[in-house]
């Protein structure tokens, strides 16, 4: 019977120590666990911004060669303004200067036919409705023949490349005639 007082001390200190054993090993297990969550965790946010990175410099190549010219664009307006502005101002009729005429409108059609090709479009707004986001409203004059809010003349052309505005138009903008208070005869 001594015996068996001594197996019972033994095997309750081998249960007690398989016990803390296995809580220690679910304790690891447990941390282990939450250690491979957060891991997969920023493995799948690093994978994100991965890939936001990788659009976004997607993004930059692809704006860089759709506006790539706008520069170069941006220098040539005037070059077109100044063909078109001496056309307005030169005489169709004058045989003089016929010749230099129609050496500028073949000039001027071929750097618009260029211009063109290169999704440069120009903006001529005469008669439309006024929008801010493309004209840029130089004056107002009131008008009796056309709605207010409308382009009455164009100044200067807008310009847009790919889309985007690259220079707006310059317009004068109708607005509708002021009322004009009673004189002092129809008062009376």
């Amino acid at each position: 019977m001594a015996d068996e007082q001594n197996l019972d001390p033994q095997t309750s200190d081998a249960q007690e120590n398989d016990a803390a054993l296995n809580e220690d090993m679910a304790a690891r297990v447990q941390t282990l666990e939450e250690q491979l969550a957060a891991a997969q965790d920023q493995s799948l946010r690093m994978a994100a911004d991965l890939q936001n990175v990788r659009r976004r410099a997607e993004q930059d190549v692809e704006k860089a060669h759709k506006f790539a010219l706008e520069k170069f664009a941006n220098d040539l307006l005037p070059v077109v303004d100044s063909l078109e502005r001496g056309l307005e101002l030169s005489s169709a009729d004058d045989d003089a200067i016929k010749a230099v005429r129609e050496g500028m409108e073949l000039t001027l059609k071929l750097l618009l036919d260029t211009l063109k090709r290169h999704q440069l479009e120009a903006i001529d707004p005469h008669g439309a409705p006024f929008n801010p986001e493309h004209h840029q409203a130089m004056a107002l004059q009131e008008s009796t023949n056309v709605e207010p809010n409308s382009v009455l003349k164009v100044f200067q052309k807008g310009y847009m490349l790919n889309g985007r505005l690259l220079r707006p138009a310059m317009v004068v903008v109708s607005k509708a005639p002021a009322e004009t208070p009673p004189s002092i005869d129809e008062q009376a």
